[in-house]
């Protein structure tokens, strides 16, 4: 079995770690810790490195989530939002001579104003934060006793995937040839979401986001011949054609299209857009080139406006978002029980019934669920309908 974790900022990380809960509480015989293979791209790789190195998703939810542990464990929102001072000293020392060759340019050899105002352009800084401290963090996190922050001395494979920036070619840290890199630092490459923070400098490259080429990367498990691989993706566009709750901005005023939202909402809508139909387009191939192979996605309802309207890069609703992912996570396997459980049976794993018909589970204990029993009612009929419904459509399929 193999886990693929695609990225999302902060708040992937945070959906991750509440799905990833969710499902080792309700799938028996799953062992997150004991997969033959973890492959992270972005935020994913922090959450695919800490379960190599034996850290369990509870473990994550207490230092990333709760902020609570060992200090060594403990990811502090501030790690997130940090100038990258060096970047901006950098630029802004190459800033004179910049001028003076696009003056000399633009008056004695007659370039065009907009080539002259490109040259001053190298004098933007590549990334508003650093990624220096969360590194340092990091490697702290994976250097305590019993982990490793070196590849080669895991005992499960595990590949952090960055995108040479000089190429554009993928770079799978942590499979031969690629695995002399510190683990800390390959996270750091495979999240350095241009223009939010600098591309990283290894061994004389460049390294940006892993998410550039493939939002999941998924083929590096099939390649490794897994049988079983689970997929989280955190974002989705949102459906908002079928809902007639979602709010953008006040509590009190909805806003029945996302145009209203404004650029903000639009950006998010597009960009999202873009990553998923990537990720639509990879199931499809993974489909003919491994049909041996079973792979399941997990990803937040397109329904459901309270990820989409989530700060990607926010931190400070961490509790409510990750017990939202938790809870969401397991109405999606109700949702699915018949189909999941022939899938996950094939491979000695099984859905415990007890723990998902369970409404008293919680991620964040120190959290009450609300809701009236009515509600409760519409929500357990729903996702039996659903379930229904995705049986059905199994069963055409294979028809």
């Amino acid at each position: 079995m193999g886990l693929a974790l695609a990225g999302g900022g902060p708040l992937g990380a945070i959906y991750e770690i509440g799905a990833l809960c969710a499902l080792e509480e309700a799938v028996s015989g799953l062992d997150l810790n004991a997969l033959g293979g973890y492959v992270g791209v972005s935020a994913g790789g922090f959450i695919a490195a800490g379960l190599a190195n034996g850290m369990t998703a509870r473990q994550l939810c207490t230092s990333f989530i709760e902020n609570e542990g060992p200090s060594e464990d403990i990811i502090q929102p501030g790690l997130f939002n940090r100038p990258a001072l060096g970047e901006y000293a950098r630029r802004l020392a190459a800033l004179p001579g910049l001028m003076a060759q696009a003056g000399f340019g633009y008056v004695f050899e007659r370039w065009p104003l907009l080539a002259a105002l490109e040259r001053l352009g190298r004098a933007l800084p590549t990334g508003l934060f650093s990624n220096a401290a969360l590194e340092s963090q990091l490697r702290r996190v994976f250097s305590a006793s019993g982990r490793s922050n070196d590849f080669r001395r895991l005992s499960r494979r595990l590949v952090l995937v960055a995108t040479d920036l000089d190429s554009g070619q993928a770079a799978p840290f942590g499979l031969p040839g690629w695995d002399h890199v510190p683990i800390s630092e390959a996270v750091a490459a495979s999240a350095a979401l241009p223009g939010m923070f600098p591309p990283v400098a290894i061994a004389g490259r460049w390294y940006v986001d892993g998410a550039l080429k493939k939002t999941l990367h998924a083929g590096v498990l099939l390649d490794m011949g897994m049988d079983l691989v689970l997929c989280l993706n955190p974002l989705v566009p949102f459906d908002g054609t079928h809902s007639h709750h979602h709010v953008l901005g006040s509590a009190a005023e909805p806003i029945p299209h996302l145009v209203d939202g404004g650029l903000p909402v639009v950006l998010s809508q597009t960009f999202r857009s873009l990553v998923h139909s990537r990720l639509e387009l990879g199931l499809r191939g993974y489909d003919r080139s491994h049909p041996g192979t079973d792979v399941v996605l997990f990803e937040p309802d397109h329904r459901d406006p309270e990820l989409f309207l989530a700060n990607t890069f926010g931190y400070s609703q961490r509790r409510r978002l990750a017990e939202h992912a938790y809870q969401r996570t397991r109405a999606d396997l109700r949702s699915r029980r018949s189909v999941l459980g022939a899938t996950f049976a094939r491979h000695g794993l099984h859905l415990d019934d007890a723990v998902l018909d369970d409404e008293h589970r919680m991620l964040i204990k120190r959290r009450r669920r609300g809701g009236t029993r009515a509600a409760r009612a519409l929500r357990r009929l729903d996702e039996v309908l659903n379930d229904l419904d995705h049986a059905l459509a199994a069963r055409a399929r294979r028809a």
